[in-house]
């Protein structure tokens, strides 16, 4: 997914050129992109990757987890934010890491999300308990159409509204290890604020 996404940020990153617009990136030593910024007079896209922890997105790290490495030994995180006047798409990940049961973690994070309304648990875009929904609206089948967050089937904590949410995802457990994924979206709203 974060190759994609550079792949296609690096295409606009051209047409933007060509047009004229400011193009900023910054890579590491390796000469990976880290940082990529397309600015214009309309708005703009900036891509940050290795730099997002879990206070970022408003959430704590669960005692003893360690980031997640990535193929390179950098940080497994993202900071995607792409505006154009009102319109705003915010999309920040963090991966971690932990030698606990899922179980314990995912109580954990139950209590952490609370801060953001009720938590509502998710396997394969369906509830799993009650609640089923949040008050303002948000639900399992929300994945299909918003978040398209691919936690490979393990067990999903979601809370907040349909166009500002907090998921923590849990892949399935292997190699004795919990590995979850923090995430914020801030996806853009419609012209009555709950249009989808």
């Amino acid at each position: 997914m974060m190759r994609k996404t550079m792949i296609l940020l690096s295409s606009l990153a051209l047409v933007a050129w060509a047009a004229g617009c400011r193009v900023n990136v910054d890579k590491d030593s390796s000469g990976k992109e880290k940082r990529v910024q397309v600015d214009t007079p309309f708005g703009g896209i900036h891509v940050n990757t290795d730099q997002t922890t879990a206070a970022d997105l408003g959430l704590p790290v669960y005692p003893g987890a360690q980031m997640v490495k990535g193929t390179n030994d950098d940080n497994k995180s993202a900071d995607v934010h792409m505006g154009f006047g009102e319109w705003q798409l915010r999309v920040r990940v963090v991966s971690y890491s932990s030698a606990d049961p899922q179980e314990k973690v995912i109580a954990f994070y139950k209590q952490a999300l609370a801060r953001y309304g009720p938590v509502i648990t998710c396997q394969n875009n369906a509830p799993v308990g009650t609640p089923t929904q949040t008050p303002e609206g948000l639900t399992c089948a929300d994945d299909k159409k918003h978040s398209n967050v691919d936690i490979g089937g393990g067990v999903q904590l979601k809370a907040g509204s349909k166009h500002k949410q907090h998921i923590v995802g849990f892949e399935k457990p292997q190699d004795g290890q919990t590995r979850f994924s923090l995430v914020s979206i801030q996806l853009p709203s419609g012209p009555d604020n709950t249009s989808d």
